[in-house]
């Protein structure tokens, strides 16, 4: 991994970021807070490869967070992630968003909970990195609760939905309800497969989007105290 370069791109949420493994260093950068992340990536990209002496022809692959998260998000990541592979002839390596944040908690079990709107969290549990299921999307009431202590908890959801903070305080040591998707984490995964081979043709890079259900009908936001 001491030798492989790759660019990863993050823009699951509003806080959208890059960063470039550059030979076992890391390299990381925001987009601009405000700004629509299909306007400010590939700037962003070129500066920081410049920034870091290395051109498009440096890259061994390039990393996205395939999601869950945002689904206008998720569709500029991979949109940018494809583009540029198709253009640079790079493999992809698609990186779940959660499994990043996990790793970025830094804890031995991690309950990760991203905020899905619509009154709902998207949710796994890790233990050493790995994945009890498949990430889900749930009420925050219906998360289910581990049957073991000593648990890491985090992600904006823990922050969204207080009931959810007291749902899980039996089961829960350390509480990061700041801690937010980002490309470092993503890049440091990706780095790991791409040492083992383990990545995908570009036309086959796909998001993760976890439900189909992009917003909610004007019924519904009334029903649940907003407006029309």
């Amino acid at each position: 991994m001491q030798r492989m370069n790759l660019l990863a791109i993050e823009t699951s949420t509003e806080l959208g970021s890059i960063a470039l493994w550059r030979e076992g260093e890391l390299l990381r950068r925001a987009c601009p807070i405000g700004v629509a992340h299909s306007e400010t990536l590939l700037p962003l990209i070129r500066a920081t490869l410049g920034e870091a002496g290395l051109r498009f022809a440096d890259l061994n692959a390039i990393a996205f967070a395939a999601g869950p998260g945002s689904f206008t998000g998720l569709r500029v990541a991979c949109g940018v992630a494809q583009g540029l592979a198709f253009a640079h002839d790079l493999p992809v390596i698609p990186v779940g968003t959660l499994e990043a944040m996990a790793l970025s908690g830094a804890g031995q079990r991690v309950i990760v909970a991203l905020d899905a709107r619509m009154g709902e969290v998207y949710y796994a549990f890790y233990v050493g990195g790995v994945a009890l299921a498949a990430v889900a999307v749930c009420d925050p009431a219906a998360l289910p609760l581990p049957e073991s202590t000593g648990w890491l908890a985090c992600g904006n959801g823990l922050k969204a939905y207080p009931a959810l903070r007291e749902r899980l305080s039996a089961c829960v040591y350390e509480w990061q309800p700041e801690l937010m998707p980002d490309a470092g984490c993503v890049a440091r995964l990706a780095a790991v497969r791409l040492a083992h081979g383990e990545t995908v043709d570009a036309a086959d890079a796909a998001p993760l989007y976890v439900r189909n259900k992009v917003a909610q009908t004007v019924a519904e936001r009334l029903a649940n105290g907003g407006k029309a």
